[in-house]
């Protein structure tokens, strides 16, 4: 297959949907999507015949005009590789779309994932997600912004390198496709699984952390204040101190996965504060602690809390993407895996509680993760998942497990996790690809397991080693 037959849609129509758009078509077959609203027409409008402009770092202008501009979903069906470039909340919808046209072998990526991502894909395209790929980067590769809607943009800069994971995590070759879409640099990083990449998040804990720390019941007095705070360079002690400890709930979540899951790495779930240290090395004049890392961040310079002007004053906008977005794409996910696996999250609740009052969700009821509006969310329990036998499956973790210990101590937490018949067949389909679907039941059978029971423990060992 030559470059101009290779086909990538690119969706969205931000300032990096564009700037992807534009870059890509230089090469390649590319298609631009948007199913926001009519933003798609406007932007084949706007550009007309002529050809989209790009300015690179360092001043050059080069020149592409996509293929098509068009909010049609069933283009999905030429795709090789489809760049999601939207708000996460909108990942599903794009999902759902482009599920009926795809064909096997697709590479669906994600800019960002955010958290359960993965999950989120395999539960909308149900079973025809084992014949695609799914890629979580877990951030973009540019900083951009478009100088003439719909005609010009420009990268101000990009980054040397970026984590991204795949799903199935033996589907290597895909990133090697997407290290060919985004060139020399930057260097896509391959993390072992998409997990690490979920609950690596930072805005899952530096967006409502910061809100909460500034407008949360301890520490606002509800008045307008007279200017916008500063967003990260304003946080104080006690916004460091609710930061420190959702990082440490969030970490003792992926630290419990890895304990429950022999052989899994989540290395790459790090500290907030080590993900500064990662991201933003040099930048940074202090780095003595979590505070002072975000305080001197030169990249922050500026940036103040979103607010709203009342009567010359100002007021928090608590419906900003900070906590509309980052909480229920982000925050839900690592909570609901901490309720799955037992690990208490009191900080991570409180910040929880007091947003989903803020964008109107009824997500956490009586500190169990059972809100009605669980489904608006990347919760595990918003997909149906309650049980670890199930997150690992939609997780295809139990695909990692090459180890024989690894396998052991699976089978040993679904044994104690009474796993029904069905989790059971999902997970040994992973564990033992070369057997049909008639040979799986039988193992079934012979392993004691039946319709909502649980499987005998011994029994079932000898099938998977």
């Amino acid at each position: 297959m030559t470059d101009a037959d290779f086909t990538v849609l690119c969706c969205g129509g931000g300032n990096a949907a564009q700037v992807a758009t534009g870059l890509f078509s230089i090469r390649y077959k590319t298609i631009a999507v948007s199913f926001y609203a009519d933003e798609a027409a406007k932007w084949k409008a706007a550009l007309g015949d002529e050809d989209f402009e790009l300015t690179l770092p360092g001043g050059k202008v080069v020149k592409s005009k996509p293929h098509d501009i068009t909010n049609d979903p069933s283009v999905a069906a030429t795709a090789n590789v489809i760049l999601l470039v939207v708000p996460s909340h909108a990942h599903g919808e794009y999902f759902e779309k482009f599920a009926p046209y795809m064909k096997p072998g697709t590479i669906v990526a994600c800019m960002p994932a955010r958290s359960g991502g993965d999950i989120l894909f395999s539960s909308k395209l149900g079973e025809k997600a084992k014949d695609m790929i799914f890629c979580g980067f877990e951030t973009l590769p540019w900083a951009c912004r478009f100088t003439e809607w719909g005609r010009k943009a420009t990268i101000l800069g990009t980054k040397n390198n970026i984590l991204a994971a795949v799903s199935p995590a033996t589907a290597k070759q895909a990133m090697a496709k997407l290290q060919g879409l985004l060139g020399v640099n930057p260097w896509v990083q391959d993390s072992p699984n998409n997990l690490g990449i979920s609950l690596r998040n930072p805005g899952m804990i530096v967006h409502p952390g910061v809100m909460y720390g500034r407008w949360g019941p301890e520490s606002w007095d509800g008045q307008p204040k007279d200017e916008s705070p500063l967003f990260y360079q304003g946080v104080d002690e006690f916004t460091e101190k609710i930061l420190i400890e959702m990082t440490d709930e969030a970490q003792a979540v992926a630290r419990k996965a890895e304990q429950l899951v022999p052989g899994l790495d989540l290395s790459d779930a790090c500290t907030l504060k080590q993900w500064y240290l990662d991201c933003y090395d040099g930048q940074m004049t202090d780095t003595s602690s979590l505070k002072r890392c975000m305080n001197t961040n030169a990249a922050y310079d500026g940036l103040k809390h979103p607010c709203k002007e009342v009567d010359g004053k100002h007021m928090p906008d608590l419906t900003y993407r900070y906590l509309s977005e980052d909480v229920p794409t982000g925050l839900c996910f690592a909570k609901g895996l901490a309720e799955i696996i037992g690990i208490p999250t009191p900080t991570i609740d409180k910040v929880m509680i007091w947003a989903q009052g803020c964008i109107g969700l009824e997500i956490m009821v009586d500190g169990k993760m059972t809100g009605k509006d669980l489904d608006k969310t990347r919760a595990p329990q918003g997909m149906g998942i309650t049980t670890l036998p199930a997150f690992l499956l939609a997780s295809k973790i139990p695909a990692l497990l090459g180890m024989p210990e690894a396998r052991k101590e699976l089978v040993k937490v679904l044994s104690e996790a009474n796993t029904s018949s069905a989790e059971l067949n999902g997970v040994l389909r992973q564990l033992l690809p070369g057997r049909s679907e008639a040979e799986i039941e039988a193992l079934i059978q012979a392993s004691g397991s039946k319709s909502g029971s649980g499987i005998d423990y011994e029994k079932f060992v000898k099938f998977v080693m």
